[in-house]
């Protein structure tokens, strides 16, 4: 039988250097026992009873609905005259892949909805060869990532049928004449132990018009298991390759080989990173050695000791955050304060000037190629769908359908525990005492900017005010601002987000039970250590595909990647560290938690569900309000389709407006 809300599970305690370390729900964590089924199904159960019985939830599904429905649109990509993209139209699941040509007539390449019945199919990555006649994509479904990789013909659309799967999150780097192509892949299941499936990442060489059973492996046996492969580019001439591995969000190895030999390290053992690729028989490289904010440098192959390196553009006071290269043209994206800047140089890094672009916005993609004069960027904001200029000419390339949303936004710089500054974003109602929703993520080296976010459009009609917090951890502000939010760091992150409820408070913004928060994933982490480190100083908690357990996290899914960002509990110093803050190690007796709903998917292959499943046991077995909603067919979030979107953001906002007792109406802002 299932374990009813508020009843304790079974006691589970074990002794860690020297600690005693409680563990009541560890049964939670074998998801597939049919105890464990049966009382996640009743946890959906009850959860559907309270966000069913709510009046505004068809109101909001219906407004929801609407704005989802305005579609989506993705990066370009430019080989010549093609543009590649993607885009989301209205009534469309998931978004497609398109190309335009010379003429001005756009071509859909890949639609991965129809693919499967419910559909999950999503397109989850992609990759044009260098003259754009062949396009490589992944597509996987339910969530998973676990991608399929297929080669079509961009001329006539044709699938090949190339297959192999095992590929998500590809690398991908045709070989000159697109005759074959390097890529990565990871193990198929039985080929490593049990477990192993998710790591392991090498990179294979695939001839086209063959089986995948006959590719060779060029790059990865003598990598450890968490060792990732993630970038790969070959020369136009075809006799460099190199293939950059990330070990951690902090450093990297890089590896060039010249024609058929080893690949040498040329960039390594060092806490710092290069990002190196080709444009052309050119070997450039954004990097962090000598430059927290990042610098662009060029590479000779032939003499690619650091010595050697000759610096393109200096670091600044601001991080450089993408270079690309165009026919004639370099263009540059910097980091402003948590927003985009963009600037035009010609090939040797001399400056020429500064693109406009709409205050508080972010460029999420550039599309320059060494093929093309072309510079296609896509730019959004807050209250701003995606559109598409021409990066030189300002001339619109496409657009969305743009709701009239005139409500203001504005940053705030505020002050940390310790005194660090940092900034807020703060969208809607300029003063008066209402609603907040306060999110925030601080990880990864993740940079958090201004994108348009559909689903909190209700929430400011309702007269609520939406603060997006940039916290350490991130990448906003260069290495020195992620590496105040890592591993032994880690507090600083809490610290800043619990900082920026008690400043909204202070303004009389709102009250304790106006303020609710939310994040996913690492951001996920963060609610749950700010409700349980000051649970006085929320209303409400959304909490989606969380890290809760950070006790036990690594023994999980891919989560052993993430120990060089948090630290490893087999290490009695980094122990302390995960153990002070673990939101699930800190939930007591007689403490007034505030509502908390927790949302995982059955199909996330990133974070286990178990942390969310734990996490609902053991508030409810000291008597607080916790929900649990759990998706089938879903994972972390990449490709879930839209009429999966709408129910999912209108149990969130349904949640918000009964938790926080949003008013049903009110007037748009002047």
């Amino acid at each position: 039988m299932p374990l009813p809300p508020g009843k304790p599970g079974r006691e589970a305690a074990e002794v860690i250097h020297g600690v005693t370390v409680s563990d009541p729900f560890r049964h939670f964590e074998a998801g597939a026992e049919p105890a464990v089924r049966s009382w996640v199904a009743e946890q959906n159960r009850r959860t559907r009873e309270l966000l069913g019985a709510s009046s505004r939830r068809a109101e909001l599904a219906n407004r929801l609905q609407e704005l989802l429905s305005l579609g989506a649109l993705g990066r370009s990509l430019m080989r010549g005259e093609q543009r590649f993209f993607t885009r989301r139209d209205a009534g469309q699941d998931q978004a497609s892949l398109y190309v335009m040509g010379g003429s001005g007539v756009e071509r859909c390449l890949v639609d991965p909805a129809p693919l499967t019945a419910d559909h999950t199919s999503s397109l989850d990555w992609w990759a044009p060869s260098e003259d754009g006649s062949l396009i490589c994509f992944g597509v996987s479904e339910g969530g998973s990532e676990d991608s399929t990789l297929h080669l079509l013909e961009t001329a006539g659309g044709r699938w090949l049928p190339d297959s192999i799967p095992h590929c998500k999150l590809a690398a991908v780097s045709f070989e000159p004449g697109s005759a074959a192509l390097l890529y990565t892949r990871y193990p198929a299941p039985g080929s490593v132990a049990a477990g192993e499936e998710q790591y392991h990442r090498h990179v294979w060489r695939h001839v086209l018009g063959t089986a995948a059973e006959q590719d060779v492996r060029v790059f990865g046996e003598s990598l450890a298991a968490t060792d990732y492969p993630d970038s790969i580019s070959i020369s136009a001439d075809g006799r460099w390759t190199v293939i950059e591995v990330q070990q951690g969000w902090d450093h990297n190895q890089v590896f060039l080989r010249d024609g058929g030999g080893d690949f040498l390290p040329i960039f390594g053992d060092l806490p710092h990173r290069l990002h190196a690729w080709f444009e052309g028989n050119r070997l450039v490289g954004l990097t962090n050695l000598a430059a927290p904010n990042y610098r662009l440098v060029d590479i000779d192959p032939e003499q690619p000791n650091l010595e050697s390196w000759q610096e393109l553009v200096a670091e600044s006071e601001h991080v450089l955050l993408e270079a690309a290269f165009a026919r004639s043209t370099l263009i540059l994206h910097h980091l402003v304060d948590a927003t985009s800047r963009l600037s035009l140089h010609r090939p040797d890094g001399a400056w020429e000037r500064e693109l406009a672009l709409p205050d508080f916005s972010t460029v999420s993609g550039l599309g320059a190629h060494n093929s093309s004069f072309g510079v296609p960027i896509t730019v959004e904001g807050f209250l701003s769908p995606p559109r598409v200029i021409e990066a030189a000419s300002g001339h619109l390339l496409a657009e969305l359908p743009t709701p009239l949303l005139e409500y203001p936004v504005r940053q705030e710089w505020l002050r940390s525990a310790d005194g660090t500054r940092f900034p807020v974003f703060l969208i809607g109602r300029l003063s008066d005492r209402g609603q907040v929703l306060l999110t925030g993520y601080g990880g990864f080296n993740v940079s958090r900017t201004p994108q348009w976010w559909p689903s909190v459009v209700p929430f400011l009609e309702s007269g609520g005010l939406v603060v997006a917090a940039t916290l350490r951890g991130g990448g906003e502000f260069g290495e020195a601002w992620h590496r105040a939010g890592r591993l032994e760091q880690k507090q600083n992150v809490f610290d800043d987000f619990i900082a920026a409820a008690e400043w909204l408070i202070s303004q009389g913004l709102c009250s304790p039970s106006e303020l609710g928060i939310m994040g996913g994933s690492n951001g996920g982490l963060l609610v749950g250590a700010a409700m349980t480190q000051r649970p006085d100083l929320f209303g409400a908690v959304v909490c989606r595909v969380p890290l809760l357990d950070m006790v036990r996290y690594e023994r999980f899914r891919v989560a052993r990647l993430w120990a060089a960002e948090y630290g490893s509990a087999s290490d009695p110093e980094q122990f302390r560290w995960l153990h002070a803050y673990s939101p699930y190690h800190h939930v007591s007796e007689g403490v007034q938690y505030p509502a908390a709903l927790f949302f995982t998917a059955a199909e996330d292959s990133r974070v286990d569900p178990m942390h969310a499943l734990k996490m609902t046991g053991r508030l409810q077995s000291v008597g607080a309000q916790a929900w649990l909603r759990v998706e089938e067919r879903a994972g972390h979030g990449q490709g879930k389709p839209v009429s999966k979107l709408v129910k999912e953001e209108a149990d969130v906002w349904t949640f918000l407006a009964l938790k926080l007792r949003c008013p049903a109406a009110a007037p748009a802002a002047e």
